[in-house]
């Protein structure tokens, strides 16, 4: 039967997905107990601090320990538990918006560099190549960063799993539209070496792996939500996403009511009647922008809200809320159901897809993304390799699929690029008028702590700020108020991505799916990793061997406008800790998976939880943004104001393009060293 899903319904879900870490699993499927589940049972080692759990090693043996960085510490992409922004490394940029960072002392070190990037992701890595391509190999460079790792969200996952190494991405998934990629990107891309037609023809003959044996997509409907728990597979494996797999076989066997299968077949049926018939095209697309898929799909469409309730994560994954805060218009472009008899012709190909960064929602899929075994993480890596040339031999895409890097080379004394990780820049002001150049001072703490008793301060004679924007204006105090405010709009969307190390897979291969939606449930999609080859690393091809399964959760809090809903999700997922994450793993996994003879304490090895709170860059919303904002390139943009330059400062970061697409970090990245250079050559041309 299909729930009538009121607000205060949504809202004890809602709940309940929070309180379950108390309360066991037992109202929602087959876990009865931690025992069952397998929680604990093979942990290795729990570290508290405060009360969050911060690292956890799960597996036959520790997997942390199997690999070392060289000094005999352990392996940071082989690191499991609570990955991300993990507890310890952020608590100075909380100290410093709460203007709490208190009393310590600051020791000048005696480091004064051609150029000081603050952030070591995309941008900041791609400014680093930049500055030194067109100014010389021999400047000198330091890179700042808060994290344990570079690459920002470009961040790699590694597992040793039974003597079976495996690669996931934790982070940016994958070079999304490259033939639509800007000028400077497709030039970084050449630069690294990256051949995507080559990795491509590498991986023909393993992409339909999953196809071979006979897995499709699925949808999982979970007892709480839907009164019981309901695995319904496609009857074919199509290559659409966006619920387009759905047909009336599907429909027949889900858990809804009457009137909601009825509903749901005609929201699928290309000859659905035109919902808007009293209006013109340009009228129809007007109202498509204003208006929520939600209500698009309630007051217009007029479908049961158990309908709804299916597609009530729509694009959660793209912008980090649900149908509630996504324009109509967007899922309409991006393939949703309900649209099919407005007579709204097709979105031409590429459509608004030259606006810097290619902003999600704007332009249709282009079907020739490509994935690296650890996304983006693959370009992070050769860029390092490029900077910092002790850190590994390996300068090729199959080379760096399975290369080990030696992170005590990043940092060397003496070295023309040295990045240096666990150093929260804390604040970063002129040395003098910046009307009138000179050096930048940056302090920053050791580790992100909060009240560390001594600081590091350096000093560049320019500054990229590749971090987000909305910490700028705590660190840098003596900017515009006008540009501050600018800043601060940039509200980026949180997001979870866990990647859960199985020993087999032959329950996906037992329930014949691959790819599942689970609405309603704690986590939004499961699937099994992309295949893919290159190098050291293999496509699954055997349900008996070990393989890795994303799961991914958005954090949106419905009835919010986008920023709002950012902030209150990121919140509360700051409040989650890694026990909440793995019961949930286990405890989902199990309700799903069981019937094909799942078994979670015997068949998960490790779980690694990689949160993002400030997660996606944000994009310009026409539900609560001006019109002009999301369709045209305007400078009125609050991100076109936010990266203006600054004295000896400039700004470059996804953020600054208002998308979270790689490209957008790539081509800021190029603008802001653009403005170095000029500032280099021309000392009178200040920015104030």
């Amino acid at each position: 039967m299909s729930p009538f899903l009121t607000p205060s319904h949504q809202a004890r879900v809602i709940f309940y997905h929070i309180v379950i870490v108390t309360v066991g699993v037992t109202e929602r499927g087959q876990v009865k107990d931690d025992t069952q589940s397998g929680r604990g049972r093979s942990i290795a080692r729990r570290d508290f601090v405060n009360g969050v759990l911060v690292a956890s090693t799960m597996g036959v043996a520790p997997l942390t320990s199997s690999r070392a960085a060289t000094s005999g510490g352990p392996y940071v992409p082989a690191l499991t538990g609570m990955r991300g922004s993990a507890p310890g490394l952020f608590e100075a940029g909380h100290a410093l918006r709460d203007h709490a960072l208190g009393s310590h002392h600051t020791q000048d070190v005696d480091e004064l560099y051609d150029l000081v990037i603050v952030g070591a992701g995309i941008s900041g890595l791609s400014a680093a190549h930049f500055y030194r391509k067109y100014a010389g190999s021999n400047k000198k460079i330091l890179i700042l960063d808060n994290h344990d790792d570079f690459g920002g969200h470009a961040r790699r996952n590694e597992f040793d799993v039974d003597g079976t190494r495996l690669v996931l991405n934790g982070g940016t998934l994958e070079i999304e539209s490259p033939g639509r990629y800007n000028r400077w990107a497709r030039t970084l891309l050449d630069d690294l070496g990256i051949d995507l037609a080559r990795y491509r023809r590498d991986c023909a003959p393993v992409e339909r792996v999953y196809e071979a044996h006979g897995l499709t997509h699925g949808v999982f409907f979970d007892s709480a939500t839907w009164g019981r728990d309901e695995m319904v597979s496609a009857s074919l494996r199509r290559g659409g996403v966006h619920w387009s797999f759905i047909d009336a076989d599907m429909v027949a066997r889900m858990p809804l009511s009457p009137r909601a299968k009825a509903d749901l077949l005609r929201l699928i049926d290309p000859a659905q009647p035109d919902y808007l018939g009293a209006l013109d095209v340009a009228a129809k697309k007007t109202l498509l922008a204003t208006m929520s898929y939600k209500d698009y799909l309630l007051t217009v469409a007029r479908v049961d809200p158990g309908v709804y309730w299916l597609f009530q994560k729509a694009l959660s994954g793209v912008f980090c809320v649900g149908a509630d805060a996504l324009p109509a218009l967007f899922a309409w472009m991006y393939g949703y159901p309900g649209f099919s008899g407005l007579g709204l012709g097709e979105a031409p190909e590429g459509l608004l897809s030259d606006l810097p960064g290619g902003q999600h929602g704007r332009q249709r899929e282009s079907g020739e993304d490509v994935h690296f075994p650890d996304g983006n993480a693959t370009i992070a890596r050769l860029l390092i390799a490029s900077l910092v040339p002790g850190v590994t031999k390996a300068n090729t895409q199959e080379a760096m699929a399975g290369a080990h890097l030696d992170y005590t080379a990043l940092d060397r004394p003496g070295a023309a690029v040295r990045v240096r990780l666990k150093s929260m820049v804390v604040h970063v002001a002129h040395d003098g008028d910046p009307a009138k150049g000179g050096t930048v001072a940056l302090t920053y703490s050791p580790s992100g702590e909060a009240h560390p008793a001594q600081m590091t301060r350096v000093r560049g004679r320019q500054v990229i700020l590749a971090c987000w924007n909305m910490v700028i204006p705590y660190m840098m105090p003596e900017l515009p108020e006008a540009q501050k405010k600018a800043l601060s709009d940039a509200v980026k969307g949180p997001l979870v991505y866990v990647n859960v190390a199985l020993r087999n897979w032959h329950a996906f291969e037992r329930l014949r799916v691959s790819e599942i939606l689970c609405p309603g449930s704690f986590f939004d999609e499961v699937a099994l990793m992309e295949p893919a080859q290159i190098g050291a690393v293999q496509a699954p091809h055997d349900p008996a061997r070990p393989i890795v399964v994303r799961m991914i959760k958005t954090m949106g809090q419905p009835g919010l406008p986008k920023r709002e809903q950012y902030r209150a999700a990121r919140s509360l997922l700051l409040s989650l800790d890694f026990a909440t994450f793995e019961r949930e793993v286990r405890g989902q996994l199990q309700r799903m998976l069981g019937p094909g003879g799942f078994d979670a304490a015997r068949d998960i090895a490790a779980i690694t939880v990689n949160r993002w709170p400030h997660g996606y860059a944000y994009t310009y919303n026409s539900l609560d943004d001006p019109l002009d904002w999301v369709f045209t390139e305007t400078d009125d943009r609050p991100c076109v104001r936010a990266r203006q330059p600054f004295g000896c400062v400039s700004i470059a970061n996804s953020d600054a393009a208002a998308s979270p697409h790689t490209d957008a970090a790539i081509l800021e990245a190029h603008r802001a060293v653009e403005e170095v250079l000029e500032r280099s050559t021309f000392p009178f041309v200040v920015h104030r």
